[in-house]
């Protein structure tokens, strides 16, 4: 037996099966030429795994109300005490969280210290904070919601929510389903700008982190029903371009002729045509020559710059059928044509200064400044960037832009943001709309500390990253006697569920600006918190309510919910929080609060289970329908993180 048999213990039995319910370089180019051309060859889509779902925007039947978070909802009640125990004090926000000792309450309005120091000494007949949270008290509207509410030390008010609100709100979802309680928030429309590998490079793992925190992000967002614009902005013009092309030209002579060239792997392709360009003049005369051609429409090397990039995709689209991941291209050259007025309007508010022969903008606490435009005429990322958001703000008309990459970008897009802030295109304030986030991440370590890599000292590919640990899996599989239990595609499908689910989850469970170290034994092991150990989690809970003979979709209609046990409180309270969780999420940018609450809620799970019995006890009923309400909130966690469930063991 292997290492990994003996490190990884997958449950008996997993299965997947739900249970029944440019006007470049040339002044004579014409951008609009350009533009048709290359929106036709870069304006499409990639997609994942056959079942994901292409709607960007979560729709729902007229008669079931989104209610939001629960935190919204107390919220609005402790807005209404304010404005009537307070009238004289204007925009009074209720500061509502959630209590750290849960034996003082579930959650807790810090308002009282704040309006007392600003009604202190001006006639008030409030004598202090804890009069003030008494107020707030007293002018809360009815609600069948709070049970009660008490003060504690300056006036902080204690909420206890009523338990059979609780019980009353997981019904609803379970029969409404669990959209109604999606989070609000105040965008309608973002841009998700994520992955974007280079054009005859392959991905790593660096493209994975990018990857998978973006298309949790949009996961997210869409779950908010807010408009997602999923972008891949790949590497597909530049200078680069015109030695592949010489060098395809030179290896396939005749291509154009036949079928497409023989690249194969195009990280070989394009080190070669480096090294040719480093170190042979002549053809780093002919491949300057070719960015000239390239830019100025030629039909011969825009067809090889076509062939190019369609290679790469085809290799890209690999990585994202893997991991289930479906994007929206419009690369470096769907831009291009928009650059030069971009600059124009940039050049018209004084914004851009030459400097050392190049075009820059100088941003007010940076040593350097942002070139625009180089000192040979060309454009470069900030320019590409800088009509990007230009382009986003004012043809999409987006709300949010959100820009996932690496930590080393930071100080680009800060400078990006700035200029676009000084030209007007973005509100000074920064917490106002429409904004832009940079959502940096750290590095993939390997066990040595050091960047993640093969002995070879190469970067991992990706599809090699995933298609191993999908192969680990099997072989732990295999060597349970899966196989005597299992069909050959059972045995596939789960094999790819928790090995892909298992990468993803090792990675979003971290905060995502810290370097994390890749370990295959870790990640794949069946304890703490990791994808394999939730994936059993939710296995389990869906094998006790098979094993109860109940048909769970009747007992929605007919049966209720009781959360008499501590216990039962405790996780029925702790679902109801999962709208707030995803809103945290989703406005801090934090996949890994996600990953923490899902963790919790198995934790939460196994407490109530080991202290409350369900399959024959006279509970029986209500404590299935509390499983069913920790399986479609765990299911939804999953599909927030991309992962795939299994659902018997």
């Amino acid at each position: 037996m292997n290492s990994f048999a003996i490190s990884l213990k997958i449950p008996p039995l997993l299965s997947l099966s739900p249970p029944p319910s440019a006007k470049l370089l040339n002044p004579n180019f014409s951008p609009f030429f350009l533009h048709t051309r290359i929106l036709r060859a870069t304006s499409r889509r990639f997609f994942g795994a056959v079942g994901v779902s292409l709607r960007t925007i979560s729709t729902m039947e007229n008669d079931k109300e989104i209610i939001g978070s629960q935190k919204q909802q107390i919220a609005k009640l402790f807005e209404e005490s304010l404005r009537a125990a307070f009238p004289d004090i204007p925009d009074v926000q209720p500061l509502v969280a959630i209590c750290n000792d849960p034996k003082h309450g579930d959650y807790q309005c810090n308002n009282a210290m704040s309006l007392w120091n600003k009604i202190k000494g001006k006639g008030t007949q409030f004598k202090g904070p804890q009069p003030v949270g008494k107020a707030i008290i007293e002018n809360l509207p009815a609600s069948e919601m709070i049970e009660n509410c008490s003060i504690a030390g300056p006036g902080f008010v204690n909420i206890v929510l009523a338990r059979q609100w609780i019980a009353k709100s997981l019904q609803k979802m379970l029969i409404d389903g669990i959209e109604i309680w999606a989070p609000k928030l105040p965008v309608k429309r973002t841009v998700v700008d994520f992955s974007s590998p280079n054009i005859a490079k392959e991905m790593h793992v660096g493209h994975l982190r990018s990857t998978i925190i973006g298309d949790t992000l949009a996961h997210m967002l869409e779950f908010s029903n807010v408009d997602v614009l999923r972008r891949n902005h790949v590497g597909d013009w530049g200078t680069q371009f015109g030695m592949l092309i010489e060098f395809l030209y030179e290896k396939f002579p005749n291509w154009e002729a036949g079928s497409a060239p023989a690249i194969g792997d195009l990280e070989v392709f394009y080190k070669a045509s480096k090294q040719r360009f480093d170190n042979d003049a002549e053809f780093k005369e002919r491949a300057q020559k070719a960015v000239v051609s390239l830019q100025g429409g030629d039909e011969k090397y825009r067809m090889a710059w076509a062939q190019i990039c369609e290679i790469s995709r085809k290799e890209f689209q690999k990585v994202y059928e893997r991991l289930g991941v479906h994007l929206e291209e419009k690369g470096e050259s769907f831009y291009n044509p928009y650059i030069p007025k971009a600059l124009e309007m940039l050049n018209e508010k004084g914004l851009i200064e030459e400097s050392e022969g190049a075009r820059v903008i100088f941003i007010e606490g940076k040593k350097i400044p942002l070139i625009v435009v180089k000192r040979d005429g060309g454009f470069n990322y900030a320019s590409t960037d800088l009509t990007a958001l230009w382009y986003r703000l004012n043809e999409e008309k987006v709300d949010w832009m959100i820009y996932v990459t690496d930590v080393g970008q930071r100080e680009h897009f800060e400078m990006v943001f700035s200029a676009a802030k000084r030209a007007g295109w973005l509100p000074p304030n920064e917490n106002d709309y429409p904004k832009a986030s940079h959502v940096g991440f750290g590095l993939v370590l390997g066990e040595d500390g050091k960047r993640f890599r093969t002995r070879s000292t190469e970067v991992v590919k990706l599809v090699d990253l995933l298609d191993d640990a999908k192969k680990r899996c099997k072989a732990a599989l295999e060597e349970r006697g899966k196989t005597k239990d299992w069909t050959a595609e059972e045995l596939e499908q789960t094999a790819e569920a928790v090995g892909y689910g298992a990468v993803k989850y090792a990675d979003l469970k971290n905060n995502r600006l810290t370097n994390y170290t890749f370990n295959f034994d870790q990640m794949l092991s069946d304890k703490g918190n990791t994808a394999v150990y939730l994936l059993y989690a939710h296995a389990r809970i869906c094998s006790i309510i098979r094993k109860s003979g109940k048909d769970i979709e009747e007992l929605k209609k007919s049966a209720a919910i009781d959360l008499a046990h501590p216990d039962e409180r405790m996780l029925g309270l702790h679902l109801l929080q999962f709208a707030e969780i995803v809103e945290d999420a989703c406005t801090n940018l934090s996949p890994h609060l996600v990953c923490e609450y899902l963790y919790n809620i198995s934790e939460d799970f196994t407490k109530f289970y080991t202290n409350c019995q369900v399959v024959g006890s006279a509970e029986e009923t209500s404590r299935l329908l509390l499983c069913e309400a920790t399986a479609v909130v765990m299911r939804k966690c999953f599909h927030l993180l991309g992962i795939t469930p299994v659902y018997k063991i």
